[in-house]
């Protein structure tokens, strides 16, 4: 499935985030840590990394609606925080059902830096509109 983030997410945009897989079973994503997405230390604030979780959650909520959905929404997440992605430096996230059905889905979300070091695990509830 090609779906360009940019067409209806337009926040995900604005932050830069760059879905390079999207499907059913997986979503991936990248985006480049910059200055205005940073926090005191030259480091991703951690409302853009949430943000960043989110976006490719809601995508694979997309991308898993059941027949005559309409589309979906967070209802709820959960971010453990575990590292730092510094300015300049590219984030990525991988997320992952760990439930889908009729009413709603569950996603799993790793975001690491490029170097394999842990930031991040986002857990968030979609519901199915």
């Amino acid at each position: 499935m090609t779906f360009n983030p940019a067409h209806t997410m337009p926040f995900s945009k604005l932050m830069g985030v760059n879905a390079t897989t999207v499907s059913a079973e997986a979503v991936e994503g990248e985006i480049t840590v910059r200055e205005d997405l940073c926090t005191t230390g030259g480091i991703m604030h951690g409302g853009a990394i949430m943000a960043f979780a989110d976006a490719l959650g809601a995508l694979g909520a997309f991308a898993s609606l059941p027949e005559g959905a309409k589309g979906t929404i967070t209802i709820e997440s959960k971010t453990n925080f575990l590292g730092a992605a510094p300015v300049g430096s590219l984030a990525k996230g991988r997320s992952v059902p760990l439930k889908t059905g009729r009413r709603m889905s569950v996603w799993q979300t790793t975001i690491e830096t490029a170097d394999g070091k842990a930031v991040a695990v986002v857990i968030q509830t979609q519901l199915v509109l």
